[in-house]
């Protein structure tokens, strides 16, 4: 199977259907980070066709649940979900922000390549980052534990805004004060690793 209908036929399983635009962004995006990978050493992947399975496709995974509000993703490395999010969503204005410099060239170098006008990069401590407008989502992928997570980002949430984060099985089904949390249990198709899905909320 071709890495192209990979993709496709990956993400029908999960009930989203691709435009040709998306699937050559995402393509072109993969690419470039497997590229980089050589010399900067962005993530684990090696391989396209590894890179549809546990990239694409497990950032894909996110979109259903994304709303109509800025998106920050935090911990964003070489831009899972954010740039995912951007290519998927042109309406929704997603900042992608991590600490680590040659990351961020990273992603301002995929922003350029692949035209994303909605997307802002962000190369900060998230503890530092004082944004003129709050988030009404933020999101994360592999930054730190849950409790971690929100603490170090509550400041950059709108009162009303909501927490979008993807945990594989070890995430502890704590009790989280002051916070409602919904578990969702998510199928990405051909990665075996279960996945979750925590959509958390402040009272």
């Amino acid at each position: 199977m071709s890495v192209k209908t990979l993709l496709i036929e990956g993400a029908k399983q999960m009930k989203i259907n691709l435009e040709d635009q998306q699937v050559s962004s995402l393509l072109a995006y993969l690419e470039l980070i497997v590229k980089w990978n050589k010399t900067y050493n962005l993530s684990a992947i090696r391989h396209l066709e590894d890179g549809v399975k546990k990239h694409l496709l497990d950032s894909l995974s996110v979109i259903p649940y994304i709303k109509q509000e800025p998106l920050l993703d935090v911990g964003a490395g070489a831009g899972l979900p954010g740039i995912v999010i951007s290519i998927m969503r042109p309406d929704l204005n997603v900042s992608v922000l991590d600490s680590v410099g040659k990351k961020c060239r990273f992603m301002q170098f995929a922003k350029t390549q692949l035209g994303l006008k909605n997307l802002t990069v962000v190369n900060q401590r998230v503890e530092d980052y004082q944004p003129e407008q709050c988030f009404g989502q933020i999101t994360s992928r592999a930054f730190a534990e849950v409790e971690k997570t929100l603490s170090l980002t509550k400041h950059l949430l709108c009162d009303n805004g909501h927490y979008l984060l993807m945990k594989g099985d070890h995430f502890a089904d704590e009790a989280l004060e002051g916070f409602s949390l919904k578990v969702h249990k998510i199928r990405v198709p051909y990665v075996s690793d279960q996945r979750y899905f925590l959509e958390i909320q402040p009272h």
